[in-house]
């Protein structure tokens, strides 16, 4: 094949292969335990399974409408009604998505222009940047305040200004496991209340919260809502990671350009699945009782690792751990996750690759959505550490 000999200027240069995929190849070379990228290791719902089957049986295989199914959109607005008080028109502000990660690019993609600032509060999932970029965005970084990870309102704050297009908020936290308070939620509504800015809420984790936090979705505010796009994901929900299944909601002024957009990245998403989670929302404890299947999840894990030289704050949710190992190395935490991985047989994600700079708290981060089995001979190793 002849080879291109053309100057290739990247939109991307400083990007390389995810740090989730790389922490997972290096765990199946070095066959470790893999906690983490983000996925449960047991199975979805039989029941789940038997109505993607049986709609696919039915001949559901062709497009669907780009918004989505209109039973699914339906179901979904039912939802946020009844947990949320939250009234949202499944015919003009819901749309079904390839996932969250597609739902947050085109909510970017739509809206964000050359020049306009992006306020990200870090450590954050590494999709926004990106796509800021993408799109001629400048990324404007706060931190989170160790070891509560709180947000320090003033300091974004400070920030905002006539170039402010959008605040990016994410709760439950991936990384750290906080989760954003009523008050947080106020002082968002103070700081954007009068302007033009956007807000991004990434809600992926809505259901898995504990100790009794209720999660504070931008869509109880209704000034926040009046503004926002709200990303979900089934798959976080149903431990469906691999099908790639979300939805967006936002006003309709807003969906109006998310749809512009998004009818041109995948026009529409996979329909036999549509009509399969139509039908298995409306088994309402499927996601009710999601927090308390991992609450106990959380707990397990932390109980098991009680004897290492690891230290902790229990996550307040998501299916993430932060562990603390200053106690054990100074080791830069790349270089530690590696060497946990393949010395130990451990595999984490370093929490420095959800910043935009080096940034080294000494702290990994593990995924507890696996089997008990898997936690267990995990702990037993991290124990030995």
């Amino acid at each position: 094949m002849p080879k291109y000999t053309g100057t290739l200027h990247s939109k991307l240069p400083n990007v390389g292969t995810t740090i989730f995929t790389v922490m997972s190849q290096l765990a199946a070379e070095h066959n470790a335990i893999n906690l983490s990228q983000g996925f449960p290791n047991f199975e979805c719902s039989p029941e789940l399974v038997a109505l993607v089957n049986q709609y696919m049986k039915k001949g559901l295989n062709q497009y669907s409408p780009m918004q989505g199914i209109l039973p699914l959109r339906e179901t979904i607005a039912a939802k946020m009604q009844e947990l949320y008080g939250a009234v949202y028109s499944p015919d003009k502000e819901i749309n079904i998505t390839a996932g969250g990660t597609q739902a947050i690019y085109a909510a970017i993609s739509a809206v964000i222009n050359e020049g306009d600032e992006v306020i990200i509060i870090e450590p954050a999932y590494d999709c926004y940047v990106p796509a800021i970029e993408m799109n001629g965005g400048i990324p404007i970084f706060v931190k989170l305040k160790e070891p509560s990870y709180t947000i320090d309102w003033n300091e974004v704050k400070k920030l905002v200004n006539q170039r402010t297009r959008m605040i990016i908020i994410n709760t439950p936290h991936n990384p750290t496991g906080a989760v954003m308070t009523a008050e947080d939620m106020k002082m968002l509504e103070n700081i954007t209340d009068g302007t033009d800015i956007i807000i991004l809420s990434d809600e992926v984790y809505e259901h898995i919260i504990f100790d009794n936090h209720k999660h504070q979705s931008v869509c109880l505010f209704p000034k926040l809502a009046e503004r926002s796009f709200i990303v979900y994901s089934f798959g976080k929900t149903y431990h469906t990671t691999g099908w790639k299944m979300g939805y967006v909601l936002a006003p309709e002024r807003l969906m109006v350009e998310f749809r512009r957009v998004h009818q041109f990245m995948v026009f529409c998403v996979n329909t036999p699945l549509q009509y399969a989670l139509s039908d298995y929302m409306k088994n309402k404890d499927a996601y009710m009782q999601l927090g308390n299947f991992y609450q106990e999840k959380r707990d397990y894990f932390i109980k098991l690792i009680k004897g290492s030289k690891f230290k902790l704050v229990p996550a307040a949710g998501s299916y993430f751990q932060m562990l603390d190992y200053s106690g054990i190395t100074q080791e830069k935490d790349t270089e530690y996750a590696i060497r946990l991985t393949k010395e130990i047989g451990v595999a984490s994600v370093p929490t420095s690759a959800f910043y935009h700079e080096a940034i080294d708290n000494k702290q990994l981060r593990f995924c507890f959505a696996k089997t008990n089995e898997t936690l267990e001979k995990a702990a037993e190793k991290l124990c030995k550490v």
